[in-house]
This record gives structure tokens, sequence and C-alpha cells, in this order.
């Protein structure tokens, strides 16, 4: 069985990455344990270029699963996740959901979501 981290840096070796050149991996862990990974995909247009962590996210949603427990995300440099990620992980997590950061060299970094994104826009301001 590979480990969270593993499985991000497996993703990202699927990276279409030829504009930025940086490749992200990220894994998506679902409230019954099953986890989904991606990777970005860049577009020649930036617009329909994608982050890791929404793949990750848009697989399991399409699958059924609408509650995320825990994300994972491995960049070489040990990059966060970008502030639309943080968004669309409001819509299908709790604030106080773990998002671990891994680098190249082993150095890992947990945060909650709600330390990243601490006033995020929720499907709670639609409700009247």
């Amino acid at each position: 069985m590979h480990s969270l981290r593993e499985k991000a840096i497996l993703a990202s070796q699927h990276s279409h990455s030829p504009y930025s050149l940086a490749q992200v991996g990220s894994v998506v862990v679902c409230e019954d344990g099953t986890e989904y990974s991606g990777t970005n995909i860049e577009n020649s247009s930036y617009g329909g270029t994608v982050c890791a962590e929404r793949v990750a996210i848009w697989k399991a949603v399409s699958e059924g699963h609408k509650k995320i427990t825990k994300v994972y995300v491995y960049t070489k440099a040990g990059w966060p996740p970008c502030g639309m990620c943080l968004q669309v992980m409001t819509e299908f997590a709790d604030p106080q959901m773990e998002i671990t950061i891994g680098n190249e060299t082993g150095v890992e970094t947990t945060k909650k979501l709600n330390e990243f994104l601490t006033q995020a826009f929720t499907p709670d301001h639609l409700k009247k």
C-alpha cells in the first residue's frame, strides 16, 4: 500500500505542464476512505488549466463522493494550494480538514483548511 505522499508523487509524474514546468500531484481522501489522485493539466489558454487538487476533487465528486476529509499536495518546491483550489475544497470539506504539503526533500507541512482560507465563501452564504 502506498502512502498519500507516494501516490501524490506518482500522480505528479503524469503532469501536463509545458508552460510552468511545475509537476503537481494531489490525493484527496473521501469520508469512506476512498482516495483519488490528480495532476495539474495546463493549457496554452491558461484559463483552461486545472490544478492537481481540483482534478482529484472532480474525480471524487464524479464518482459520488461529496465529502473530502484530507488532502495531500506534492510539488518539488512544496507549493501550497492556490486560492481557487482552496475555495473548491470549502464546497466539499469541513473547515478543520487537514491539508498536507510535501516537497522533494521529504519536508511536510500540515495545516487546516481554515488556516489557509480564513474567510471562505461557503454554501452557507447562499442559503436564505
